[in-house]
């Protein structure tokens, strides 16, 4: 007798439709890779069809050159009037006729200087910030260090006010007006955020000629974004309260906003009155290759020379420098407002700010009958420069064969390959894939965007340098995340190594990246690895910062629910604390990309050959639309990562429900 099989057959899975299309197109880009004579076109982008881009930017900035000089020079100056009587009044002194009857006025004694730092440090911070200021003007002084210190200081006094205006004013437009902001200002900041700072060199160079007034142009424009967003989130996070209040007593439009909604707004926008001096002491270091003169230009001169120890000396000089200004201004930042007191004086109200002006006037007029005050003494200068490059030669003496196993190693085993998968990588599979990436993460409009920003890259014949740039910061990004989570992790885990960590993550937070270039350079010569490591090291802080606070701000009702359900500490942290932290830990590598990738720009000048080679190079010789193209080419590699990151964190996000 035969029995009827009624048991249910087992059925295989279907392919879903986006994971049947994901292997499609994998498949199709991996036949173009392996076989690219099927379609020769789609692997290496036809010369003949190359877009010139650059020959139409070269073209419009010779016009705008040709008929605008009366605008462009009446501009600077008006420009070089405020900035050379700083420059003055810091670093050279007043000089008044000709010949034996000119009278010289000097410049503030750095005496006075640093006593005023010092009393703003007590101001702000009390004696600890007081030590710390001191501290870092005394060792600028006695590392012989104080005239270029006080010309990259002239140049942010003046620059930093400019770019605060100017980022305020726009903010608040954007504020009032919702569609400017999407429409205009928001793919603005975008673009200013992710171009790299060579680029800014170019077109002031052009217009407004090699001076310090195109350095301190190009820091204000460089430095503004951070002012705008701040604005805008400011006025965003004013309570409603506090708008209504403004209504209800009467008050004009223009009215509330200066008396109410951002005297509201202060905290926040001190915030990015603090990013915008570090954003502009970065770049006036930088602008130093185009006349702003200053530590910069003392850094690039050691760089150029191979002089090891005079570059780190300028460089900690710069590093001093943020320290001081970064500490005083988060300090600032963090002050509330005081009680008013009727029927004080004006002294009384500002004792700190007379007691610094007096002792700059009195130092200042000491300095005429007091050499002492006048310059640093040569008897009390300190130079460290002969021991630094005594400690790189016993390092290269003792262990050159290991750091040049490794710097070798780096080179023919991950970066080689790296560079020649993604430099031989099919234009178009590449355009597919990331267009198929942003329609999965976040519909076609994004899809389209970052079709059309890849499709940038090989329609202006720069996509050898595009994908010599993405190996390199790729390399970097995922190195400095590794890293950079792994050690997040065990901070969250540790307060003590927490506390450890914090002063040490704000020191590199604070920088310049200049300063990154030079010890790495001391040790593994020019080229990618050197790029590499001082990348890794730039880039990394945001990757620890994030995870760290990511893990730390996990619930602690879920933590007691997970304790309750009886998991091991490690099912807590890969099932609960890890997932949850996940968002915010993308935040932190999508900070970490882009700072990598404006790092990677930076360190053409120590022998990479990518787009910060062609910007490099287009600066030297002036051509801006060469340097342009490669600079809107970086920016959109730049875009295009933050895109598809945020769009990947949102909907991470919207899986566990935290949105």
């Amino acid at each position: 007798m035969t029995v009827a099989d009624t048991s249910t057959p087992v059925r295989t899975p279907a392919i879903s439709t986006p994971t049947l299309i994901w292997i499609v197109a994998i498949a199709i880009v991996a036949i173009l890779y392996m076989i690219p004579a099927i379609a020769p076109w789609a692997v290496k982008y036809p010369d003949s069809a190359i877009i010139p881009v650059s020959s139409w930017i070269s073209t419009a900035m010779a016009w705008l050159k040709t008929n605008f000089t009366w605008l462009t020079r009446g501009i600077t100056s008006i420009f070089n009037v405020p900035l050379q009587w700083a420059i003055d009044l810091l670093a050279k002194g007043w000089k008044s006729g000709y010949g034996p009857d000119a009278v010289v006025l000097p410049r503030l004694s750095w005496v006075g200087v640093c006593a005023a730092f010092t009393i703003a440090g007590y101001k702000f911070g009390g004696g600890r910030l007081a030590a710390v200021a001191a501290g870092c003007m005394i060792y600028v002084a006695l590392f012989g260090q104080w005239t270029s210190a006080m010309l990259t200081l002239a140049l942010i006094a003046i620059s930093v006010p400019l770019c605060v205006a100017a980022g305020l004013a726009l903010g608040v437009l954007a504020y009032r007006k919702p569609w400017i902001d999407r429409a205009i200002v928001e793919p603005m900041l975008d673009l200013m955020q992710t171009m790299p700072t060579f680029a800014y060199l170019i077109p002031m160079l052009l217009l407004f000629g090699n001076s310090p007034v195109s350095g301190m142009l190009a820091t204000a424009v460089f430095a503004m974004p951070p002012m705008v967003r701040a604005t805008i989130l400011a006025l965003k996070r004013v309570p409603h309260e506090i708008d209504d209040f403004g209504e209800m007593v009467g008050c004009t439009p223009h009215q509330k906003l200066l008396w109410v909604l951002l005297p509201s707004g202060r905290a926040t926008l001190m915030v990015g009155v603090n990013q915008v001096i570090m954003l502009a002491l970065n770049m006036v270091i930088i602008s130093s290759m185009i006349g702003a003169g200053g530590l910069g230009y003392d850094v690039l001169l050691a760089l150029r020379a191979l002089k090891i120890g005079q570059g780190m000396e300028a460089g900690l000089a710069i590093v001093a420098l943020a320290i001081v200004l970064d500490r005083l201004s988060q300090a600032a930042a963090g002050q509330r407002p005081t009680m008013h007191v009727p029927d004080q004086s004006f002294v009384q109200r500002n004792l700190m700010l007379v007691l610094a002006v007096g002792i700059l006037a009195l130092t200042t007029v000491l300095s005429v009958y007091l050499p002492a005050f006048a310059a640093v003494p040569a008897a009390i200068k300190i130079s460290t420069a002969p021991w630094w490059k005594e400690v790189v030669d016993w390092i290269n003496i003792h262990f050159f064969d290991a750091i040049e196993a490794f710097r070798t190693f780096l080179i023919l085993y991950i970066l080689n390959p790296i560079r020649d998968f993604l430099v031989a990588f099919p234009w178009l599979g590449m355009v597919l894939l990331v267009g198929l990436a942003g329609y999965r993460l976040s519909g076609p409009r994004l899809a389209i965007l970052v079709a059309l920003m890849t499709s940038f890259c090989a329609v202006t014949g720069l996509w050898e340098k595009s994908m010599a740039t993405l190996y390199l910061c790729g390399a970097s990004a995922i190195i400095a995340g590794i890293f950079g989570i792994a050690i997040g992790v065990a901070a969250s885990r540790s307060d003590r190594l927490a506390a450890f960590l914090a002063p040490v993550l704000d020191t590199l937070q604070t920088l310049p990246s200049f300063c990154f270039i030079i010890p790495v350079v001391m040790l593994f010569r020019v080229g990618d690895v050197t790029a590499m490591i001082a990348t890794v090291l730039f880039a990394i802080v945001p990757a620890i910062r994030y995870t760290n606070h990511g893990i730390r701000q996990v619930p602690e009702s879920l933590i007691e629910a997970a304790t309750v359900s009886g998991c091991t500490p490690r099912q807590m942290f890969w099932r609960v604390q890890l997932p949850l932290a996940l968002p915010e830990i993308m935040l932190g590598i999508n900070q970490t990309v882009l700072l990598a990738l404006s790092m990677i720009i930076i360190c053409a000048m120590i022998g990479t050959r990518d787009l910060g080679q062609e910007v490099f190079i287009a600066l030297a010789k002036a051509d801006a639309g060469r340097g342009l193209t490669a600079g809107f080419a970086i920016a959109f590699i730049g875009i295009v990562a933050d895109r598809l990151i945020r769009a990947s964190t949102d909907r991470l996000q919207s899986r566990l429900g935290l949105v």
